[in-house]
């Protein structure tokens, strides 16, 4: 394929990528020494992605984001992107993290949307994260997207204990692994 060049510069013009396939990580750790090179890391390490750079998007899912079982390898230093909730606690403390993810289908058509996450976390049982998770989903749901789309397939992903060392965290992930490219044009114009 050849394409003209721009500036002098051959190449084309993209879209915005769009993530389309993710897995779910969760796991919690404790430490006695820190929380960024202990329970954090270590968190990481119960969730199966200590080995990756994190990169934390905002709460929105593409209608093409279809969820997969985790690879059963991931480079080691590689960029993984996800939506995330951490939470942190002192010992004896309960934290909990939390991802609430629902799809929206559009009233008239049927057709999927896209869907819509959120993220919650700190010194809660996992019941009361679980409601102000699904509260603030509300929140989104009827501020913006009620009146032309349906919320359905509701999925709660939550992480919750009491850390016996110094510092504790929980956390749950929804990691991204591929994505789609849109070629806006061959970059001639």
């Amino acid at each position: 394929m050849s394409f003209p060049k721009v500036n002098g510069l051959n190449g084309m013009v993209m879209g915005n990528r769009i993530p389309k396939e993710y897995f779910i990580a969760k796991g919690h750790g404790e430490s006695d020494i820190t929380v960024h090179a202990g329970s954090y890391h270590l968190a990481l390490r119960a969730a199966g992605i200590e080995m990756v750079n994190i990169m934390t998007y905002s709460s929105i899912m593409p209608a093409i984001a279809q969820e997969i079982e985790k690879p059963d390898r991931l480079v080691h230093g590689s960029v993984v992107e996800s939506i995330m909730a951490v939470g942190t606690a002192c010992r004896g403390e309960r934290v909990s993290a939390g991802i609430i993810l629902g799809w929206l289908y559009n009233r008239m058509t049927g057709q999927k949307f896209g869907g819509l996450v959120c993220e919650h976390n700190g010194c809660y049982s996992p019941a009361e994260i679980e409601r102000l998770l699904q509260d603030s989903l509300n929140e989104l749901y009827v501020n913006g997207f009620e009146e032309d789309y349906y919320l359905r397939d509701k999925q709660i992903i939550a992480e919750s204990f009491v850390p016996g060392k110094k510092y504790g965290t929980a956390l749950v992930a929804l990691c991204f692994t591929s994505y789609l490219f849109p070629v806006l044009s061959d970059g001639g114009k």
